[in-house]
C-alpha cells in the first residue's frame, strides 16, 4: 500500500477499509473460505510510516518500494500517492507482475492513463481504479429509483459539490497545498471531473460532450509550513455534460463555496414521472402526483413551502463504507476472478473527461468526448 500516509490513504483505504476487513476476519467467500489481506505500508517518510503502524497495529512498513515489489509474497500493488507520482510506480509494479489497484486520477494525461491500461493487459495482471462514490448510500438510492423506473424518462442531472477551504491565514486549510498548484498536478477539474465521469457513465449514460469553465477564485493561500504561495490551479469548475439518450447534466465543483444545501454533495435528478435529490447518505423524492403547481407572482409572499413536498427515502438496505465495499470486490476479483468492471480503462475515461474539460475552458467551447480506443 503505497502513499497511505496521506489523508485519503490513511482514513479511507487503510483505517476504514483494510484494517476493518482484517479485524472482521477477512472477506468471507463461504463458510470455509476467507480472503485475509496482509499489507505492508510504503512511503517516503519513515517517521510517518512508524506513526501509522503504531496507530493501526499493522507492523510492516518500508520506504523501499523496490524491496516489496521484488517480494513474491505481495501480489497486489495499491497506489494512493499524489497524482504525479502514480504512473511511474504503477509501471514498476506491473513489471514486477503485481495486480494493480489505485486511486484516481490514475495519471496526469489520458495517454499516460491508457498506457498503464495497455501494460496491464499485456502483462496479464488484474487492475482496478477507485470509484468510491458509486457505493455511497445516497447514490445507491438513486440507482434503485432508476432500476424501478421512478423517474420515467430522465431529463437532467444537477450536481453541487464543494465547501469553503480556508486559505490558512487564520484558520488552517482542510486540504493540502499541492491541490492549488498546477505545477504539482493540482486543480479541481482534474480531481472532480474524474469522479463525475464514472458517476454519469454508471448511472445516467455515457458522456458525449463537455462544456467547462474553470476559475482560480483565491489567488494566494498558506502552505503547511506557514508560508504564502501563489495558487496556480483552478479551485472551481462549472461544467455541463451531454449524455447518451439526450440527458443533460451540470455539475458545479468548488472549494470556494459556502454550503446551503443538505450535504457537501447534492445531486438532483429530474424525470417525466418524478424527481429526486440525493446527498452522500440521504435521498428525497417527489413524484409527479406530489408536484406543486407554482404561479409566478413576486408581489406576494410565496405560498408554497417547497421543501414540504419531498419525501425522505427509507433505509431499505444496510450500507457499508464505500471504499471498503470496493476493496472487497477487488480482492474477490483477484482471488476468485469475479467480475470487476471498474478497471484502468475506466480510470482513463475519467482523466479523458478532465482533459476535455480543461480543453473546453481554454478554447471556451463545447468539446466532444469520443470513446477511447
Amino acid at each position: 500500500m503505497n502513499g497511505v500516509t496521506g489523508r485519503m490513504g490513511t482514513n479511507q483505504h487503510l483505517i476504514r477499509s483494510i484494517a476493518v476487513i482484517m479485524a472482521n476476519g477477512g472477506v468471507k467467500l463461504s463458510d470455509t473460505e476467507y480472503i485475509m489481506p496482509d499489507p505492508v505500508l510504503v512511503g517516503r517518510n519513515e517517521a510517518k510510516l512508524q506513526q501509522l503502524a503504531a496507530r493501526t497495529g499493522i507492523t510492516k512498513y518500508t520506504t523501499d518500494l523496490g524491496s516489496v515489489l521484488s517480494d513474491p509474497t505481495y501480489t497486489v500493488y495499491f497506489d494512493a500517492q499524489t497524482t504525479g507520482r502514480r504512473a511511474a510506480d504503477v509501471k514498476q509494479a506491473v513489471k514486477a507482475g503485481k495486480h494493480i489497484y489505485c486511486e484516481k486520477p490514475v495519471a496526469t494525461s489520458t495517454a499516460a492513463a491508457m498506457e498503464l491500461y495497455r501494460l496491464c493487459k499485456i502483462a496479464g495482471v488484474k487492475h482496478g481504479v477507485v470509484q468510491d462514490k458509486l457505493w455511497l448510500p445516497g447514490l445507491l438510492k438513486l440507482k434503485r429509483l432508476i432500476q424501478n423506473d421512478f423517474f420515467g424518462r430522465i431529463l437532467s442531472v444537477r450536481g453541487e459539490f464543494g465547501y469553503w477551504v480556508f486559505e490558512g491565514q487564520t484558520i488552517p486549510a482542510q486540504r493540502p497545498s499541492w491541490n492549488y498548484r498546477k505545477e504539482d498536478d493540482g486543480g479541481i477539474i482534474m480531481d472532480m471531473l474524474c469522479h463525475w465521469r464514472y458517476v454519469l457513465d454508471n448511472l445516467f449514460g455515457g458522456v458525449k460532450a463537455v462544456s467547462c469553465l474553470g476559475a482560480t477564485h483565491i489567488g494566494e493561500r498558506i502552505d503547511e509550513q506557514g508560508n504564502p504561495y501563489a495558487c496556480t490551479a483552478d479551485d472551481a469548475a462549472y461544467a455541463t455534460f451531454e449524455l447518451e439518450g439526450g440527458v443533460i447534466a451540470h455539475f458545479n465543483s468548488s472549494w470556494t463555496v459556502r454550503v446551503r444545501r443538505d450535504d457537501l454533495l447534492s445531486i438532483q435528478v429530474d424525470g417525466t414521472k418524478g424527481s429526486a435529490v440525493a446527498g452522500l447518505r440521504d435521498c428525497f423524492t417527489q413524484h409527479y402526483g406530489n408536484t406543486p403547481r407554482p404561479v409566478w407572482n413576486p408581489d406576494v409572499e410565496q405560498p408554497i413551502r417547497f421543501f414540504d413536498g419531498w419525501s425522505k427515502m427509507p433505509e431499505q438496505e444496510t450500507y457499508d463504507n464505500a471504499f471498503k465495499v470496493q476493496w472487497e470486490l477487488f480482492l474477490r476479483h483477484v482471488v476468485k476472478n469475479e467480475p470487476f468492471p471498474w478497471d484502468l480503462k475506466a480510470g482513463a475515461r475519467g482523466v479523458q473527461l478532465a482533459e476535455k474539460g480543461l480543453e473546453s475552458w481554454a478554447k471556451r467551447c463545447w468539446v466532444d468526448v469520443p470513446e477511447l480506443e
